[in-house]
């Protein structure tokens, strides 16, 4: 049984964590500083959890006195410059708060894999087989379209050109750009990915250009941004059409000139990035309607790949849905499962609106329910009759209009579903609540909020923190 220190001087989530570890068989020990976890032996550990800042000093102090035991940094995203600063300083990984339970667990289940491992440095299947279960480069594919992008993948990965990344939220777009990095000549540099619509529009510039000091109120110390952290390696900008048009202006400089200049700074400074950029929405349209410069669309547009959503990727999703089964049994410490005909059916015929992500929550909550070794359709919890999800047309009426009428023949107040109340309560408040009041009024994370946006097709109104 692997044993984890957490490291956390906020009470509520230092015991979330414990007991989040226990219910998944960890042995669990839990101090809430930096000097208590001095104390410890940390060759009783397999894995150490620790908050960033912590009373008596850093989390990062840990990373140099904890040996081999790796090192895993939970943080902010406002404090997302320090996670990497932390990683460069030998921490395994780091973790934004707030996190999902599900996103803990994984990625502690992949850091104490590959810890495993580290030990046999020839076991090569061994390796292959991690790369398999944490697909890093490894995506799941043999439908046409897919081995299209295979092919381009193979071409383009060895240059340094642009890559704009265009698919529906859900398919696995970072997937896409982590393969671009690992058969570059960048493989051995960071690849640094950053998420432009999970950042405030009043942090990014910050975080991706970085800040001198007294650029701005808060601004005590200077700043290195991301942008100049993946400096020979490459930059992964996810949801690039939700960046800012100030910031847009300043990443075009870094594709024209090969530099940056931070926030409050009158000089410029050279980086070697090559940008892999990803995107749901339509950059031109938003070009064409001055809400995405054109320029960078061009710059961003050298070679474009597109990914396709699994309802257009025909029996690659029963072969994807059974790796997911395999790997979920095996998480869950659950003998070997099965898919009974009518749920691979379902799984064939079923629309999946959320891609990949949808049907891997899927597969992970049949395993859970199931009473035996057979998987039947109705564990999987999808609706196969005719569409659910508010329509195209009918979201676009919603945007334009702000009210909230019937859906799929449903009255207002009738029937509806998690996912009708969520678009008309975030149609009603969205343009006098912040994205944090709107979350939690809602009860989910700022990170759940945006996903469930992209997933509805409801864009963040500019401007909104």
């Amino acid at each position: 049984m692997s044993h984890i220190l957490v490291v956390e001087d906020e009470a509520i989530i230092r015991q979330s964590v414990r007991r989040l570890l226990q219910r998944h068989d960890y042995e669990v020990t839990d101090v809430d500083s930096l000097d208590a976890a001095k104390r410890e032996d940390f060759s009783r550990y397999s894995l150490i959890i620790s908050d960033l800042r912590l009373p008596g000093g850093m989390g990062t102090e840990l990373v140099e006195l904890a040996g081999d035991t790796p090192v895993l940094i939970m943080t902010s995203y406002a404090s997302l410059r320090s996670a990497v600063d932390a990683m460069k300083m030998g921490a395994v990984d780091y973790i934004a708060k707030p996190f999902d339970h599900d996103e803990m667990i994984k990625a502690v289940q992949r850091i104490l894999k590959e810890s495993s491992l580290s030990h046999k440095p020839t076991n090569t299947d061994l390796r292959k087989e991690v790369s398999r279960e944490y697909p890093v480069s490894g995506i799941i594919g043999s439908c046409e379209p897919m081995l299209l992008l295979f092919k381009k993948i193979n071409k383009v990965a060895p240059t340094d050109a642009t890559v704009l990344i265009q698919g529906e939220s859900g398919t696995g777009k970072e997937l896409v750009a982590r393969a671009l990095h690992n058969q570059s000549r960048r493989h051995n540099a960071e690849m640094i990915s950053v998420n432009c619509a999970a950042i405030p529009e009043t942090l990014i510039e910050s975080e991706l250009f970085g800040h001198e000091k007294g650029a701005f109120t808060g601004a005590n110390a200077m700043r290195q941004g991301l942008v100049e952290a993946a400096d020979g390696g490459t930059l992964f900008l996810d949801e690039i059409g939700e960046l800012p048009l100030e910031a847009q202006a300043r990443l075009l400089r870094v594709l024209q000139e090969g530099e940056i200049r931070r926030v409050g700074s009158v000089q410029s400074r050279k980086v070697d990035v090559r940008l892999v950029a990803a995107t749901h929405r339509n950059l031109k349209d938003l070009a064409s309607r001055g809400e995405f410069r054109e320029d960078l669309y061009y710059r961003l547009n050298v070679v474009e790949l597109h990914l396709p959503a699994l309802r257009e990727r025909g029996d690659d999703v029963v072969e994807i849905a059974a790796a997911m089964l395999t790997r979920a049994c095996e998480k869950m410490q659950q003998p070997a499962m099965h898919f009974t005909a009518e749920a691979t059916q379902a799984i064939r015929q079923y629309n999946w609106p959320g891609n990949v992500r949808e049907l891997e929550n899927a597969v992970e909550r049949a395993v859970i329910l199931a009473d035996d070794d057979r998987i039947e359709a109705e564990l999987l919890g999808i609706d196969l009759s005719p569409d659910r999800y508010v329509s195209p047309a009918m979201r676009e009426n919603l945007l334009q209009n702000e009210q909230y009428g019937p859906v799929d023949g449903q009255t207002q107040q009738g029937d509806l579903s998690l996912d009708d109340y969520f678009v008309h309560f975030v149609l009603e408040n969205e343009h006098n609540m912040t994205e944090t009041d709107l979350a939690r009024k809602l009860g989910i994370s700022r990170k759940s909020l945006w996903e469930r946006r992209q997933r509805l097709g409801i864009p963040r109104k500019k401007g909104s923190k």
